[in-house]
């Protein structure tokens, strides 16, 4: 990479960062505090009846939860509105125009989304820790599946940027996949409590896997394989971030 491209990916990442700090009030403390009422809600009507969750006090476990939860929806939220924005208000031409590859693209883009996931995770965490009493079992596991997570929702989220031709598709899929698979992944409860046929289903889920080991940092319990979750995490992304350059490369809703 020459000068030149890095200055311009540089200038990307840039423009993906500052442009969601630019609003931290809404994508970052509104995520935050979304995440704090559902934790006060579950653990005030909840709280009294399920005290804990194999031998882990409710509210500690589900608290990791919540924060890969905001992680995942920031990360996916950022690259879908900054990428459809451009598009639909046809300025989408000046980064394409810009001396940047296809694949530089797709690391400008995924940046902003590592970053945007961090940054909501970690007020999300500052945020809770002044309600309840937070300890990091593995620091290289947070590390890891936070940046697993947040490069899987930042891929899904550009893919679905190209994509969409309107806001209204965007937010379908949004409410009716991203919503559905993150609740239903374990980020409340421990899927050991459910019917065999709905773990077996949740396994399926690769927001289980992101939620499972994010919580296994915090907790040290897992509801399944680490090295079978972490594995199924790599494989998908690296097949997500090569399609998101092969969307790049063909010029796919965006150069026609």
């Amino acid at each position: 990479m020459n000068s030149s491209n890095f200055l311009s990916l540089w200038s990307l990442l840039k423009k993906e960062i500052f442009r969601f700090l630019k609003v931290g009030t809404q994508t970052i403390i509104g995520p935050a505090v979304s995440s704090l009422l559902f934790l006060a809600i579950f653990v005030l009507a909840l709280g009294s009846s399920i005290e804990d969750i194999h031998n882990i006090p409710f509210a500690n476990f589900i608290a990791p939860g919540l924060i890969m939860m905001t992680i995942l929806q920031n990360s996916f939220s950022n690259p879908a509105s900054s990428i459809g924005q451009a598009k639909f208000q046809g300025n989408i031409v000046d980064v394409l125009m810009a001396p940047l590859g296809d694949f530089e693209l797709t690391i400008g883009y995924l940046g902003g989304s590592i970053a945007r996931g961090l940054v909501c995770g970690f007020v999300t965490t500052l945020g809770i820790a002044i309600f309840i009493e937070i300890q990091v079992f593995s620091f290289i596991a947070l590390f890891f599946y936070a940046v697993m997570g947040s490069l899987m929702m930042g891929a899904l989220g550009i893919m679905v940027g190209i994509w969409a031709d309107k806001w209204d598709q965007q937010e379908g899929i949004t409410n009716f996949i991203i919503l559905p698979m993150t609740f239903l992944s374990g980020t409340f409860y421990s899927i050991t409590k459910l019917p065999e046929f709905w773990q077996k289903l949740a396994h399926f889920n690769p927001f289980f896997y992101n939620i499972d080991g994010f919580r296994y940092a915090f907790t040290g319990y897992s509801d399944s394989s680490l090295i079978y979750g972490s594995s199924v995490l790599i494989i998908i992304n690296l097949i997500l971030i090569f399609l998101c350059y092969l969307m790049f490369r063909s010029g796919y809703k965006l150069k026609s």
